[in-house]
């Protein structure tokens, strides 16, 4: 273990410890519960930098946005991610971007702390309450109506699908509204959504037929992943196989990570690109995309394609694809002529 790394870990223990307790879910204690609350100014707290927490907020940002179409929407982020996933989200007003590194730019750093400070907002959600700075960050905002992330039992007990981690915020958002005077609405959690224009889809459209054949569809695969999530190149290369024998009618195109590695060895037609809402574009011409439990697997969500997530590590149940005919596969049960099965039924729907 780095150095680095140990720091961080202390660093986490004590800045838990230190906010563990912060704050607790409020309301305006003078509001009258027979009228609805409008809010017109929102914060939400998500200050991480990796692009799939960021990702896993488009549903909450929707769901604002089709309760109070007119709310302007702040994010208090890390990073430089959530203005490039947000671009065409027109409700999101401004971003409170605490550098991606602390320690290099501590200053910095402050003064976002007391950025929070100079306005006032309607409502203050904060996404995850097992973060620090989530907590910290909702107790110092201004407003009469905070949210911490608290679980409510009722609400976790009325939906199975509760735990995910897209779907509590707005579970929740729901059930604080309704105390607030709004109806609770019978319907979907909006699904991960990063709003690609006309523009960037037809661009990347010209991108794939350069890439492999037009006249045939095309299933997108990544065969990457973080740590212990990354499935091995021997699980891969079999899986591969399989794959293009079961579907010699499309194209097979591997979305290639950051690193730009692959666990096939580039045996397929590759696409490499540091663009994430580029990538998005990519995926939405595709039929398919197969990947492991990660940014870019949450990524492909967002483009309004079926995803097949594979996981052996994480929780389907909190991280699995969802909407638009995407499924979560345990492959600890599942071999991969199952998951081919999966995704033969994937693609029939």
């Amino acid at each position: 273990m780095s150095f680095k790394i140990y720091i961080n870990i202390i660093r986490r223990k004590i800045t838990h410890g230190l906010t563990k307790y912060i704050g607790t879910t409020k309301g305006n204690q003078n509001f009258d519960t027979s009228s609805k609350a409008i809010f017109k100014n929102v914060l939400i707290n998500r200050p991480n930098n990796r692009l799939g927490n960021l990702l896993l907020i488009t549903p909450l940002v929707q769901e604002i946005n089709d309760t109070f179409p007119d709310c302007k929407i702040d994010l208090f982020v890390r990073g430089g991610l959530a203005p490039i996933i947000f671009k065409n989200y027109k409700t999101v007003d401004n971003y409170v971007i605490l550098p991606r590194k602390p320690f290099n730019e501590i200053f910095k750093y402050i003064l976002v702390w007391f950025k929070l400070k100079k306005k006032n907002y309607d409502l203050v959600l904060n996404i995850d309450q097992g973060s620090s700075s989530g907590r910290l960050s909702t107790q110092l905002a201004n407003s009469n109506f905070k949210f911490f992330g608290e679980e409510n039992e009722t609400v976790k007990n009325k939906f199975s699908d509760y735990n995910h981690f897209a779907k509590f915020p707005v579970y929740e958002f729901r059930h604080y509204l309704e105390q607030l005077g709004h109806p609770n609405p019978d319907k979907a959690v909006p699904s991960l959504n990063i709003k690609l224009s006309e523009t960037e889809i037809k661009d990347a459209k010209t991108i794939l037929d350069t890439l492999v054949p037009n006249d045939k569809k095309t299933i997108s695969i990544f065969t990457f992943a973080t740590g212990t999530k990354c499935y091995s190149t021997e699980w891969w290369s079999t899986f591969y196989e399989k794959l293009k024998n079961a579907f010699p009618d499309y194209n097979i195109v591997e979305v290639l990570p950051v690193e730009n590695v692959s666990q096939i060895d580039f045996k397929a037609t590759t696409f490499y690109s540091k663009d994430v809402r580029e990538i998005a574009a990519l995926i939405a011409n595709t039929s398919l995309f197969i990947g492991a439990d990660s940014g870019i697997m949450h990524l492909a969500s967002t483009s309004q394609k079926p995803v097949l997530g594979l996981f052996s590590v994480t929780s389907a149940q909190k991280y699995g694809p969802y909407g638009n005919g995407s499924v979560a596969v345990d492959t600890d049960l599942f071999d991969a002529d199952a998951i081919i099965k999966t995704a033969k039924k994937q693609l029939s729907l």
